[in-house]
Parts: C-alpha cells; sequence; structure tokens
C-alpha cells in the first residue's frame, strides 16, 4: 500500500438523517472530508486521468447516495459513503469524516470510519 493520498475537504451534501422523525422529516446539509488511499503511487501518472482516481465522480456518487433514502446515524451514513468510495477503481482505502451542525453551543458533532477494501 502506498502513503499517497487524495483528499476531499468540506463537501456539502443534503441528506436526511437523525434519530427523531422529525429531524429527518427535511433535508440537512452535512460536511464531510475524504481521504482515499490510493492502490498504486500517485507519481509518474503522466498527466493522464485514467492512471489515478478521479475525485470529481467519487465526490458526485457521494453527493448521490447522501441525498438517496434517510438514515438515523451518521455513522451509517459514513459507512455507506466509505463503501461508495471503495467501488471505484484504485482505491485501496477509505476513510469518510462527517460533520453535523445539530447540537446547540457547539460548531458540529463528528464522526470518522475508514474501510478497507
Amino acid at each position: 500500500m502506498t502513503s499517497d493520498r487524495i483528499g476531499i475537504q468540506g463537501l456539502k451534501l443534503s441528506t436526511r438523517v437523525g434519530v427523531p422523525d422529525e429531524e429527518r422529516a427535511t433535508s440537512q446539509t452535512v460536511a464531510i472530508d475524504v481521504t482515499l488511499v490510493p492502490a498504486t503511487d500517485l507519481s509518474g501518472l503522466d498527466d493522464d486521468i485514467g492512471r489515478t482516481i478521479d475525485y470529481f465522480e467519487v465526490a458526485e456518487a457521494m453527493k448521490r447516495v447522501a441525498a438517496n433514502g434517510e438514515r438515523k446515524l451518521i455513522e451509517t451514513l459514513a459507512e455507506d459513503l466509505a463503501r461508495t468510495a471503495l467501488e471505484f477503481s484504485g482505491v485501496e482505502s477509505a476513510t469518510v469524516v462527517i460533520r453535523k451542525f445539530i447540537l446547540p453551543d457547539t460548531d458540529w458533532v463528528s464522526v470518522s470510519v475508514t474501510l478497507p477494501k
């Protein structure tokens, strides 16, 4: 496994998540950070996007997953998003950190999930 990483920071997703039914009744915005570990080094790509992980496509897939359905736990959403990232060719492991802006007197609550391929 390489020590190289690809990161997506602060991606805003619209989703329905929360334990109370009332909280899941409408979409809310969460922010995620994603760290992708590629199966091979990022050096020597010869400026060819086909030889690396297309982070735009990963981000778009995550937006679709978050918008689809509802979940009670942000932990479940984080796992779903990490599994989505692992579906992309060349991704060896994925870490997803979700920030939810729900508790009064706090900036956010967060969870982090890391899944290997």
